[in-house]
């Protein structure tokens, strides 16, 4: 095994690959794999077709949110506009931009990469990127959307940054999307590197593995059972 300063693949030897339970939107797995010592190990998670995260910054210094019931939690949580990358084949700007306009009804001249996280690495394959957007303006949904599930009860509008900052501080804001695009604006900021920032269109290296899951061959992907 590779010892690396930062975040590198590392792909141990899968045994076997098994679909326990199919969802709406995830599967639940258990891959049973060899470690580098030799031990064999089973590992149950989430598959996630990943999704994008808005911080949209207008000239008020105020960040656009939505309040939207979550049912694991039971809770009403304060959030960026956000998305599942589940439309095949969907450049990640421009699903943000569909997510911005879908949600707040915004659209923005300026667009930049905060950050990228993976949002439960030790249950989940959810790979989540956030923009920056400014330079702001009003925009119509798109047609054909339909507002149904929790966005039909979901409503969106402006909070303060400063204000977001001291909630998440506060642990009144429990959003992992709206906590790591605020406090990474909030830093970016602080270190005058908002001109620094990655562009809209930087690769996302995570997400170009065989078939957009981390660290499973491609010749597993898509079969209930192998051993």
């Amino acid at each position: 095994m590779t010892t690396a300063r930062w975040d590198h693949d590392e792909a141990w030897q899968i045994d076997s690959h098994e679909v326990l339970a199919t969802g709406r939107v995830c599967d639940f797995v258990n891959d049973r794999l060899t470690t580098p010592a030799d031990e064999q190990i089973a590992r149950q998670y989430i598959t996630h077709p990943g999704a994008v995260g808005i911080i949209a910054l207008d000239e008020q210094d105020r960040v656009a949110v939505v309040r939207q019931y979550r049912q694991p939690v039971r809770m009403i949580l304060v959030e960026p506009p956000a998305g599942l990358l589940d439309v095949e084949n969907e450049d990640y700007l421009h699903a943000a931009q569909r997510e911005l306009a879908e949600e707040a009804q915004l659209a923005a001249a300026d667009w930049r990469i905060l950050v990228d996280i993976f949002t439960s690495p030790g249950g989940s394959q959810e790979s989540l990127r956030i923009y920056l957007a400014r330079d702001l303006h009003s925009a119509p949904r798109p047609e054909g959307f339909v507002l149904e599930g929790e966005e039909a009860t979901m409503s969106h509008d402006w909070e303060p940054l400063d204000d977001l900052v001291d909630a998440i501080f506060a642990g009144h804001c429990q959003s992992p999307t709206l906590v790591a695009g605020v406090m990474a604006l909030a830093t970016a900021r602080a270190q005058d590197r908002i001109d620094r920032l990655r562009p809209a269109d930087s690769p996302w290296p995570v997400r170009e593995r065989p078939g957009g899951l981390p660290g499973l061959p491609a010749d597993l992907i898509g079969r209930p059972e192998t051993a």
